[in-house]
Protein backbone atom coordinates (compact mmCIF):
# COMPACT_ATOMS: atom_id res chain seq x y z
CA UNK A 1 0.00 0.00 0.00
CA UNK A 2 1.30 3.43 -0.93
CA UNK A 3 1.36 5.89 1.97
CA UNK A 4 1.03 9.68 1.77
CA UNK A 5 2.63 12.26 4.04
CA UNK A 6 3.03 16.05 4.02
CA UNK A 7 6.21 17.95 4.72
CA UNK A 8 7.04 21.64 4.71
CA UNK A 9 10.35 23.36 4.27
CA UNK A 10 12.84 23.70 1.41
CA UNK A 11 12.51 20.82 -1.05
CA UNK A 12 16.27 20.67 -1.38
CA UNK A 13 16.44 19.16 2.08
CA UNK A 14 13.83 16.46 1.53
CA UNK A 15 15.18 12.96 1.76
CA UNK A 16 13.70 10.90 -1.10
CA UNK A 17 14.72 8.71 -4.01
CA UNK A 18 13.36 11.27 -6.47
CA UNK A 19 12.17 14.87 -6.22
CA UNK A 20 9.42 15.97 -8.62
CA UNK A 21 8.96 19.60 -9.61
CA UNK A 22 6.54 21.18 -12.08
CA UNK A 23 7.43 22.57 -15.51
CA UNK A 24 5.33 24.91 -17.63
CA UNK A 25 5.41 25.64 -21.33
CA UNK A 26 6.39 29.29 -21.65
CA UNK A 27 6.75 31.62 -24.62
CA UNK A 28 10.52 31.39 -24.31
CA UNK A 29 10.67 27.69 -23.57
CA UNK A 30 10.28 25.58 -20.48
CA UNK A 31 9.60 27.39 -17.18
CA UNK A 32 9.83 26.21 -13.58
CA UNK A 33 6.59 26.03 -11.63
CA UNK A 34 6.34 27.76 -8.23
CA UNK A 35 8.11 25.90 -5.43
CA UNK A 36 11.08 24.83 -7.55
CA UNK A 37 13.26 27.87 -6.71
CA UNK A 38 15.39 26.15 -4.02
CA UNK A 39 16.04 23.26 -6.38
CA UNK A 40 17.03 25.70 -9.11
CA UNK A 41 19.59 27.23 -6.72
CA UNK A 42 21.29 23.84 -6.39
CA UNK A 43 21.66 23.87 -10.18
CA UNK A 44 23.18 27.32 -10.14
CA UNK A 45 20.03 28.84 -11.59
CA UNK A 46 20.26 26.68 -14.70
CA UNK A 47 17.65 24.02 -13.96
CA UNK A 48 15.22 25.19 -16.64
CA UNK A 49 18.09 25.33 -19.15
CA UNK A 50 19.11 21.78 -18.17
CA UNK A 51 15.62 20.43 -18.74
CA UNK A 52 15.37 22.26 -22.06
CA UNK A 53 18.71 20.79 -23.17
CA UNK A 54 17.29 17.33 -22.49
CA UNK A 55 14.29 18.03 -24.71
CA UNK A 56 11.73 18.92 -22.05
CA UNK A 57 8.97 21.26 -23.21
CA UNK A 58 6.67 21.40 -20.20
CA UNK A 59 3.88 19.73 -22.17
CA UNK A 60 1.16 18.18 -20.03
CA UNK A 61 2.18 14.84 -18.45
CA UNK A 62 5.68 14.96 -19.93
CA UNK A 63 8.26 13.48 -17.54
CA UNK A 64 11.99 14.28 -17.73
CA UNK A 65 14.70 13.12 -15.31
CA UNK A 66 18.04 14.75 -14.51
CA UNK A 67 20.73 13.73 -12.02
CA UNK A 68 20.68 15.93 -8.93
CA UNK A 69 23.41 18.46 -8.19
CA UNK A 70 25.11 19.09 -4.87
CA UNK A 71 22.89 20.55 -2.17
CA UNK A 72 20.00 18.13 -2.82
CA UNK A 73 19.34 15.03 -0.75
CA UNK A 74 17.42 13.34 -3.55
CA UNK A 75 19.65 11.79 -6.24
CA UNK A 76 17.20 12.45 -9.09
CA UNK A 77 15.15 15.51 -10.03
CA UNK A 78 12.09 14.90 -12.18
CA UNK A 79 10.51 17.64 -14.28
CA UNK A 80 6.76 17.12 -14.64
CA UNK A 81 5.01 18.88 -17.51
CA UNK A 82 1.92 20.88 -16.49
CA UNK A 83 1.07 22.47 -19.84
CA UNK A 84 1.17 26.15 -20.74
CA UNK A 85 1.71 28.65 -17.96
CA UNK A 86 -1.76 30.09 -18.42
CA UNK A 87 -3.47 26.69 -18.36
CA UNK A 88 -1.31 25.43 -15.54
CA UNK A 89 -2.79 27.68 -12.90
CA UNK A 90 -4.62 25.43 -10.45
CA UNK A 91 -8.02 27.05 -10.63
CA UNK A 92 -11.28 25.11 -10.62
CA UNK A 93 -11.99 21.49 -11.41
CA UNK A 94 -10.20 21.31 -14.76
CA UNK A 95 -6.92 22.46 -13.26
CA UNK A 96 -7.23 19.99 -10.41
CA UNK A 97 -7.83 17.06 -12.74
CA UNK A 98 -4.83 18.13 -14.83
CA UNK A 99 -2.81 18.06 -11.63
CA UNK A 100 -4.08 14.58 -10.72
CA UNK A 101 -3.18 13.21 -14.11
CA UNK A 102 0.23 14.87 -14.16
CA UNK A 103 1.12 13.53 -10.71
CA UNK A 104 -0.05 10.12 -11.88
CA UNK A 105 2.17 10.24 -14.95
CA UNK A 106 5.17 11.06 -12.76
CA UNK A 107 4.51 8.26 -10.28
CA UNK A 108 3.95 5.66 -12.99
CA UNK A 109 7.29 6.56 -14.55
CA UNK A 110 9.01 6.18 -11.18
CA UNK A 111 7.91 2.63 -10.41
CA UNK A 112 10.76 0.93 -8.58
CA UNK A 113 11.56 4.01 -6.47
CA UNK A 114 10.86 3.71 -2.76
CA UNK A 115 10.05 7.30 -1.76
CA UNK A 116 9.09 10.09 -4.15
CA UNK A 117 8.66 13.71 -3.08
CA UNK A 118 6.43 16.07 -5.08
CA UNK A 119 6.73 19.82 -4.71
CA UNK A 120 3.23 21.33 -4.74
CA UNK A 121 2.89 24.83 -6.23
CA UNK A 122 0.71 25.98 -3.31
CA UNK A 123 -0.22 24.47 0.06
CA UNK A 124 -4.01 24.75 -0.36
CA UNK A 125 -6.14 21.74 0.55
CA UNK A 126 -7.53 21.23 -2.98
CA UNK A 127 -4.07 21.15 -4.53
CA UNK A 128 -2.74 18.83 -1.84
CA UNK A 129 -5.63 16.41 -2.30
CA UNK A 130 -5.45 16.42 -6.11
CA UNK A 131 -1.69 15.88 -6.15
CA UNK A 132 -1.78 13.19 -3.48
CA UNK A 133 -4.70 11.35 -5.07
CA UNK A 134 -3.21 11.34 -8.56
CA UNK A 135 0.10 10.10 -7.23
CA UNK A 136 -1.38 7.42 -5.00
CA UNK A 137 -3.72 6.13 -7.72
CA UNK A 138 -0.80 5.72 -10.12
CA UNK A 139 1.26 3.75 -7.61
CA UNK A 140 -0.52 0.48 -8.32
CA UNK A 141 0.13 -2.99 -9.64
CA UNK A 142 -1.68 -6.32 -9.58
CA UNK A 143 0.82 -9.15 -9.71
CA UNK A 144 0.03 -11.32 -6.70
CA UNK A 145 -0.59 -14.33 -8.92
CA UNK A 146 2.75 -14.10 -10.69
CA UNK A 147 5.58 -16.43 -9.76
CA UNK A 148 9.31 -15.88 -9.80
CA UNK A 149 11.43 -13.27 -8.11
CA UNK A 150 9.40 -10.15 -7.39
CA UNK A 151 12.62 -8.13 -7.51
CA UNK A 152 12.56 -8.56 -11.28
CA UNK A 153 9.43 -6.42 -11.40
CA UNK A 154 9.36 -2.73 -10.57
CA UNK A 155 7.17 -2.24 -7.52
CA UNK A 156 4.91 0.80 -7.24
CA UNK A 157 6.27 3.75 -5.28
CA UNK A 158 5.84 2.91 -1.60
CA UNK A 159 5.73 6.39 -0.10
CA UNK A 160 4.65 9.77 -1.50
CA UNK A 161 5.81 12.95 0.25
CA UNK A 162 4.06 16.19 -0.64
CA UNK A 163 6.36 19.13 -0.07
CA UNK A 164 4.34 22.29 0.59
CA UNK A 165 5.68 25.88 0.49
CA UNK A 166 4.50 26.55 4.05
CA UNK A 167 3.56 24.54 7.08
CA UNK A 168 0.48 22.49 6.08
CA UNK A 169 -2.61 23.53 7.99
CA UNK A 170 -5.34 21.31 9.35
CA UNK A 171 -7.31 21.47 6.08
CA UNK A 172 -4.30 20.40 4.01
CA UNK A 173 -3.54 17.54 6.39
CA UNK A 174 -7.17 16.39 6.24
CA UNK A 175 -7.04 16.61 2.44
CA UNK A 176 -4.01 14.33 2.38
CA UNK A 177 -5.77 11.85 4.65
CA UNK A 178 -8.88 11.92 2.47
CA UNK A 179 -6.78 11.26 -0.63
CA UNK A 180 -5.26 8.26 1.11
CA UNK A 181 -8.66 6.78 1.96
CA UNK A 182 -10.13 7.34 -1.49
CA UNK A 183 -7.04 5.97 -3.24
CA UNK A 184 -7.14 2.86 -1.04
CA UNK A 185 -10.79 2.30 -1.99
CA UNK A 186 -10.19 2.77 -5.72
CA UNK A 187 -7.23 0.38 -5.67
CA UNK A 188 -9.21 -2.20 -3.68
CA UNK A 189 -11.93 -2.02 -6.34
CA UNK A 190 -9.29 -2.48 -9.03
CA UNK A 191 -7.99 -5.55 -7.24
CA UNK A 192 -11.46 -7.10 -7.27
CA UNK A 193 -11.91 -6.36 -10.98
CA UNK A 194 -8.48 -7.75 -11.84
CA UNK A 195 -8.93 -10.96 -9.86
CA UNK A 196 -9.66 -13.86 -12.26
CA UNK A 197 -13.04 -15.60 -12.07
CA UNK A 198 -11.30 -18.79 -10.92
CA UNK A 199 -10.51 -16.88 -7.71
CA UNK A 200 -13.40 -14.40 -7.51
CA UNK A 201 -16.89 -15.88 -7.74
CA UNK A 202 -19.99 -14.71 -5.85
CA UNK A 203 -19.10 -16.36 -2.54
CA UNK A 204 -15.47 -15.22 -2.80
CA UNK A 205 -16.58 -11.65 -3.50
CA UNK A 206 -18.82 -11.75 -0.45
CA UNK A 207 -15.93 -13.00 1.66
CA UNK A 208 -13.69 -10.23 0.33
CA UNK A 209 -16.37 -7.68 1.24
CA UNK A 210 -16.61 -9.12 4.75
CA UNK A 211 -12.84 -8.87 5.11
CA UNK A 212 -12.87 -5.23 3.93
CA UNK A 213 -15.56 -4.30 6.44
CA UNK A 214 -13.72 -6.05 9.24
CA UNK A 215 -10.39 -4.43 8.30
CA UNK A 216 -11.97 -0.96 8.29
CA UNK A 217 -13.02 -1.46 11.91
CA UNK A 218 -15.43 1.47 11.83
CA UNK A 219 -18.37 1.70 14.21
CA UNK A 220 -21.64 1.80 12.28
CA UNK A 221 -20.27 -0.21 9.33
CA UNK A 222 -22.06 -3.55 8.95
CA UNK A 223 -22.44 -6.27 6.35
CA UNK A 224 -25.10 -8.86 5.56
CA UNK A 225 -24.81 -11.64 2.96
CA UNK A 226 -27.82 -13.44 1.51
CA UNK A 227 -26.86 -16.86 0.13
CA UNK A 228 -28.72 -18.72 -2.59
CA UNK A 229 -31.13 -20.35 -0.15
CA UNK A 230 -32.07 -16.98 1.34
CA UNK A 231 -32.38 -15.47 -2.15
CA UNK A 232 -34.68 -18.25 -3.28
CA UNK A 233 -36.80 -17.97 -0.16
CA UNK A 234 -36.93 -14.19 -0.48
CA UNK A 235 -38.09 -14.25 -4.10
CA UNK A 236 -35.02 -12.75 -5.76
CA UNK A 237 -35.85 -14.21 -9.16
CA UNK A 238 -33.32 -12.17 -11.13
CA UNK A 239 -30.31 -13.31 -9.11
CA UNK A 240 -31.49 -16.91 -8.85
CA UNK A 241 -32.33 -17.07 -12.55
CA UNK A 242 -29.06 -15.62 -13.79
CA UNK A 243 -26.98 -17.65 -11.36
CA UNK A 244 -28.66 -21.03 -11.76
CA UNK A 245 -26.53 -22.11 -14.71
CA UNK A 246 -23.37 -21.95 -12.61
CA UNK A 247 -22.06 -24.42 -10.05
CA UNK A 248 -21.20 -21.37 -7.92
CA UNK A 249 -24.47 -19.85 -6.66
CA UNK A 250 -25.39 -16.15 -6.41
CA UNK A 251 -25.15 -13.82 -3.45
CA UNK A 252 -26.60 -10.44 -2.47
CA UNK A 253 -24.27 -8.41 -0.27
CA UNK A 254 -25.56 -5.47 1.75
CA UNK A 255 -22.97 -3.13 3.30
CA UNK A 256 -24.34 -0.27 5.39
CA UNK A 257 -22.64 2.66 7.08
CA UNK A 258 -24.76 4.73 9.46
CA UNK A 259 -23.35 7.84 11.13
CA UNK A 260 -25.14 8.94 14.32
CA UNK A 261 -25.55 12.46 12.91
CA UNK A 262 -26.79 11.37 9.49
CA UNK A 263 -29.65 13.38 8.01
CA UNK A 264 -29.59 11.90 4.50
CA UNK A 265 -29.39 8.35 3.14
CA UNK A 266 -28.17 6.98 -0.18
CA UNK A 267 -28.35 3.52 -1.73
CA UNK A 268 -25.64 2.37 -4.16
CA UNK A 269 -26.53 -0.71 -6.23
CA UNK A 270 -23.81 -2.55 -8.16
CA UNK A 271 -23.91 -5.15 -10.90
CA UNK A 272 -21.71 -8.04 -9.83
CA UNK A 273 -21.53 -10.62 -12.61
CA UNK A 274 -18.25 -12.26 -11.63
CA UNK A 275 -17.98 -13.79 -15.08
CA UNK A 276 -20.30 -13.38 -18.04
CA UNK A 277 -20.32 -15.99 -20.79
CA UNK A 278 -23.65 -14.67 -22.02
CA UNK A 279 -25.33 -17.84 -20.80
CA UNK A 280 -27.30 -19.80 -23.40
CA UNK A 281 -27.11 -16.67 -25.61
CA UNK A 282 -23.37 -17.33 -25.70
CA UNK A 283 -20.95 -14.48 -26.43
CA UNK A 284 -18.29 -14.89 -29.13
CA UNK A 285 -14.99 -16.05 -27.62
CA UNK A 286 -13.30 -12.69 -28.11
CA UNK A 287 -16.09 -10.88 -26.29
CA UNK A 288 -15.47 -12.97 -23.16
CA UNK A 289 -11.82 -12.05 -22.68
CA UNK A 290 -12.48 -9.18 -20.27
CA UNK A 291 -15.72 -10.46 -18.76
CA UNK A 292 -14.10 -10.93 -15.36
CA UNK A 293 -14.63 -7.16 -15.17
CA UNK A 294 -18.42 -7.48 -15.35
CA UNK A 295 -18.57 -7.06 -11.56
CA UNK A 296 -16.89 -3.62 -11.60
CA UNK A 297 -20.10 -1.90 -10.49
CA UNK A 298 -20.40 -4.11 -7.42
CA UNK A 299 -16.72 -3.54 -6.61
CA UNK A 300 -17.22 0.23 -6.86
CA UNK A 301 -20.28 0.44 -4.62
CA UNK A 302 -18.80 -1.86 -1.96
CA UNK A 303 -15.51 0.00 -1.72
CA UNK A 304 -17.20 3.41 -1.87
CA UNK A 305 -19.20 2.63 1.28
CA UNK A 306 -16.08 1.40 3.08
CA UNK A 307 -14.37 4.68 2.12
CA UNK A 308 -17.33 6.74 3.35
CA UNK A 309 -17.16 4.88 6.67
CA UNK A 310 -13.41 5.44 7.01
CA UNK A 311 -13.92 9.14 6.30
CA UNK A 312 -16.65 9.27 8.96
CA UNK A 313 -19.05 11.27 6.79
CA UNK A 314 -22.32 12.15 8.57
CA UNK A 315 -24.56 10.22 6.19
CA UNK A 316 -26.18 6.80 5.85
CA UNK A 317 -24.99 4.86 2.80
CA UNK A 318 -25.85 1.32 1.78
CA UNK A 319 -24.18 -0.72 -0.95
CA UNK A 320 -26.06 -3.56 -2.60
CA UNK A 321 -23.77 -5.90 -4.54
CA UNK A 322 -25.85 -8.22 -6.75
CA UNK A 323 -23.50 -11.15 -7.43
CA UNK A 324 -23.92 -14.02 -9.90
CA UNK A 325 -21.95 -15.97 -12.49
CA UNK A 326 -23.68 -16.21 -15.88
CA UNK A 327 -22.90 -19.66 -17.28
CA UNK A 328 -24.53 -21.90 -19.94
CA UNK A 329 -24.96 -24.94 -17.69
CA UNK A 330 -27.64 -27.57 -17.93
CA UNK A 331 -29.77 -25.64 -15.46
CA UNK A 332 -29.26 -22.24 -17.09
CA UNK A 333 -32.18 -20.00 -17.95
CA UNK A 334 -33.27 -20.15 -21.59
CA UNK A 335 -34.44 -17.49 -24.00
CA UNK A 336 -38.24 -17.25 -23.47
CA UNK A 337 -38.07 -18.25 -19.78
CA UNK A 338 -39.95 -15.94 -17.40
CA UNK A 339 -38.47 -14.77 -14.09
CA UNK A 340 -40.30 -13.18 -11.18
CA UNK A 341 -38.18 -10.27 -9.92
CA UNK A 342 -38.08 -9.40 -6.22
CA UNK A 343 -41.27 -7.45 -5.56
CA UNK A 344 -43.37 -9.45 -8.01
CA UNK A 345 -42.89 -8.13 -11.56
CA UNK A 346 -42.34 -10.78 -14.21
CA UNK A 347 -39.74 -10.56 -16.97
CA UNK A 348 -39.49 -12.61 -20.14
CA UNK A 349 -35.83 -13.38 -20.85
CA UNK A 350 -35.38 -12.92 -24.59
CA UNK A 351 -31.59 -12.86 -24.35
CA UNK A 352 -29.66 -14.39 -21.46
CA UNK A 353 -26.74 -12.06 -22.20
CA UNK A 354 -28.90 -9.15 -21.02
CA UNK A 355 -28.48 -10.50 -17.51
CA UNK A 356 -27.08 -7.53 -15.61
CA UNK A 357 -30.38 -5.70 -15.65
CA UNK A 358 -32.06 -8.76 -14.12
CA UNK A 359 -29.85 -8.88 -11.02
CA UNK A 360 -29.94 -5.09 -10.71
CA UNK A 361 -33.75 -5.15 -10.79
CA UNK A 362 -33.82 -7.38 -7.70
CA UNK A 363 -31.39 -5.15 -5.82
CA UNK A 364 -33.02 -1.85 -6.84
CA UNK A 365 -36.43 -2.97 -5.60
CA UNK A 366 -34.92 -4.22 -2.35
CA UNK A 367 -32.88 -1.03 -1.86
CA UNK A 368 -35.99 1.13 -2.25
CA UNK A 369 -37.68 -0.71 0.64
CA UNK A 370 -35.34 1.11 3.03
CA UNK A 371 -36.61 4.50 1.80
CA UNK A 372 -33.30 6.10 0.81
CA UNK A 373 -33.27 9.70 -0.33
CA UNK A 374 -31.78 8.56 -3.64
CA UNK A 375 -30.56 5.43 -5.43
CA UNK A 376 -27.56 5.17 -7.76
CA UNK A 377 -26.88 1.96 -9.65
CA UNK A 378 -23.49 1.32 -11.23
CA UNK A 379 -23.03 -1.30 -13.92
CA UNK A 380 -20.92 -2.44 -16.83
CA UNK A 381 -24.24 -2.86 -18.56
CA UNK A 382 -24.08 -2.44 -22.34
CA UNK A 383 -21.68 -2.54 -25.24
CA UNK A 384 -23.83 0.26 -26.65
CA UNK A 385 -22.40 2.56 -23.98
CA UNK A 386 -18.89 1.95 -25.29
CA UNK A 387 -20.03 2.47 -28.87
CA UNK A 388 -21.64 5.79 -27.94
CA UNK A 389 -19.11 7.29 -25.53
CA UNK A 390 -15.89 5.31 -25.93
CA UNK A 391 -13.64 3.82 -23.30
CA UNK A 392 -13.12 6.77 -20.95
CA UNK A 393 -16.56 8.33 -20.50
CA UNK A 394 -19.45 6.72 -18.65
CA UNK A 395 -23.15 7.49 -19.14
CA UNK A 396 -25.68 8.68 -16.59
CA UNK A 397 -29.45 8.36 -16.95
CA UNK A 398 -32.01 9.38 -14.36
CA UNK A 399 -35.69 9.73 -13.55
CA UNK A 400 -34.97 13.10 -11.92
CA UNK A 401 -33.23 15.87 -13.83
CA UNK A 402 -32.05 17.72 -10.72
CA UNK A 403 -30.53 14.58 -9.23
CA UNK A 404 -28.86 13.69 -12.52
CA UNK A 405 -27.23 17.11 -12.55
CA UNK A 406 -26.02 16.58 -8.99
CA UNK A 407 -24.46 13.26 -9.96
CA UNK A 408 -22.78 14.88 -12.97
CA UNK A 409 -21.40 17.62 -10.73
CA UNK A 410 -20.06 15.09 -8.24
CA UNK A 411 -18.33 13.16 -11.03
CA UNK A 412 -16.77 16.31 -12.45
CA UNK A 413 -15.37 17.38 -9.10
CA UNK A 414 -14.13 13.86 -8.43
CA UNK A 415 -12.32 13.78 -11.78
CA UNK A 416 -14.37 11.06 -13.52
CA UNK A 417 -15.80 11.62 -17.00
CA UNK A 418 -19.59 11.24 -17.12
CA UNK A 419 -22.07 12.24 -19.81
CA UNK A 420 -25.88 12.61 -19.51
CA UNK A 421 -28.12 10.42 -21.63
CA UNK A 422 -31.94 10.45 -22.01
CA UNK A 423 -34.54 7.86 -21.09
CA UNK A 424 -36.98 8.23 -24.03
CA UNK A 425 -40.49 7.18 -23.05
CA UNK A 426 -41.22 5.73 -26.51
CA UNK A 427 -38.64 2.99 -25.93
CA UNK A 428 -40.74 1.46 -23.16
CA UNK A 429 -43.14 -0.10 -25.68
CA UNK A 430 -40.28 -2.05 -27.23
CA UNK A 431 -39.95 -3.90 -23.89
CA UNK A 432 -43.52 -5.20 -24.01
CA UNK A 433 -43.84 -8.98 -23.68
CA UNK A 434 -46.62 -11.28 -24.83
CA UNK A 435 -46.36 -13.42 -21.70
CA UNK A 436 -44.87 -11.26 -18.91
CA UNK A 437 -44.95 -7.73 -17.53
CA UNK A 438 -41.98 -6.82 -19.70
CA UNK A 439 -39.07 -8.35 -21.61
CA UNK A 440 -35.39 -7.91 -20.87
CA UNK A 441 -34.68 -6.82 -24.45
CA UNK A 442 -36.14 -4.09 -26.63
CA UNK A 443 -35.03 -2.06 -29.65
CA UNK A 444 -31.51 -2.95 -30.82
CA UNK A 445 -30.72 0.66 -31.61
CA UNK A 446 -30.16 2.75 -28.51
CA UNK A 447 -29.47 -0.35 -26.44
CA UNK A 448 -27.89 1.69 -23.64
CA UNK A 449 -31.07 3.75 -23.32
CA UNK A 450 -33.33 0.68 -23.52
CA UNK A 451 -31.43 -0.86 -20.58
CA UNK A 452 -31.96 2.32 -18.60
CA UNK A 453 -35.67 2.35 -19.43
CA UNK A 454 -35.88 -1.28 -18.26
CA UNK A 455 -34.26 -0.48 -14.90
CA UNK A 456 -36.51 2.53 -14.40
CA UNK A 457 -39.46 0.12 -14.24
CA UNK A 458 -38.14 -1.20 -10.92
CA UNK A 459 -37.51 2.14 -9.19
CA UNK A 460 -40.10 3.01 -6.54
CA UNK A 461 -42.34 5.96 -7.29
CA UNK A 462 -40.93 9.24 -6.03
CA UNK A 463 -37.37 8.01 -5.38
CA UNK A 464 -34.66 9.94 -7.27
CA UNK A 465 -32.55 7.41 -9.15
CA UNK A 466 -29.53 7.55 -11.41
CA UNK A 467 -28.11 4.77 -13.56
CA UNK A 468 -24.39 4.81 -14.38
CA UNK A 469 -23.38 2.63 -17.31
CA UNK A 470 -19.61 2.27 -16.90
CA UNK A 471 -18.93 -0.44 -19.48
CA UNK A 472 -16.22 1.63 -21.16
CA UNK A 473 -14.18 3.25 -18.39
CA UNK A 474 -14.36 0.35 -15.89
CA UNK A 475 -11.65 -1.66 -17.68
CA UNK A 476 -8.75 -0.22 -19.65
CA UNK A 477 -7.58 -2.60 -22.38
CA UNK A 478 -5.10 -0.07 -23.75
CA UNK A 479 -1.87 1.41 -22.39
CA UNK A 480 -1.93 3.13 -18.99
CA UNK A 481 -2.25 6.92 -18.89
CA UNK A 482 -2.10 9.53 -16.15
CA UNK A 483 -3.09 7.76 -12.95
CA UNK A 484 -5.10 5.10 -14.82
CA UNK A 485 -3.52 1.64 -15.10
CA UNK A 486 -4.15 -1.04 -17.65
CA UNK A 487 -7.04 -3.40 -16.74
CA UNK A 488 -9.31 -2.52 -13.78
CA UNK A 489 -9.64 1.21 -13.14
CA UNK A 490 -11.86 1.46 -10.05
CA UNK A 491 -14.15 3.84 -11.94
CA UNK A 492 -17.12 5.32 -10.02
CA UNK A 493 -15.66 4.95 -6.51
CA UNK A 494 -14.62 8.62 -6.44
CA UNK A 495 -17.95 9.83 -7.81
CA UNK A 496 -19.91 7.85 -5.22
CA UNK A 497 -17.73 9.09 -2.35
CA UNK A 498 -18.15 12.67 -3.57
CA UNK A 499 -21.91 12.16 -3.80
CA UNK A 500 -21.95 10.92 -0.20
CA UNK A 501 -19.92 13.97 0.79
CA UNK A 502 -22.45 16.19 -0.94
CA UNK A 503 -25.27 14.46 0.92
CA UNK A 504 -23.43 14.94 4.20
CA UNK A 505 -22.94 18.63 3.36
CA UNK A 506 -26.66 19.09 2.67
CA UNK A 507 -26.16 19.61 -1.07
CA UNK A 508 -28.52 16.80 -2.13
Amino acid sequence: MTTISLQSGPPAGVEADALVIGLYQGEDGVMLAPGAEPVDEAFGGRLAHTFKALGATGAADEVTRVPAQGGLRAPVVVGLGLGSAGDGEVVGVTGLEDLRRAAGSALRSLAGFGTVALVTPVSGAEVVEATALGAALAAYSFDGLKTGDGADRKAPVAHVVLVTPGEPGAEAIAAGERAQVVADAVKAARDLVNTPPSHLFPQAFAQAAQAAVQAAGVEGLTIEVLDDAALREGGYGGLIGVGQGSSRPPRLVRITYTHPDAQRSLAFVGKGITFDTGGISLKPAGAMEIMKSDMAGAAAVAQAVVAVARLGLPVTVTAWAALAENMPGGNAIRPSDVLRIYGGKTVEVLNTDAEGRLVLADAIVRAAEENPDAIVDVATLTGAQVAALGHRTAAVMSNDEEFRTQVESAAERAGEDLWPMPLPAYLRKSLDSDVADLANLGDRMGGMLVAGVFLKEFVAEGVPWAHLDIAGPAYNTNAPYGYTPKCGTGYAVRTLVQLAQDAADGLL
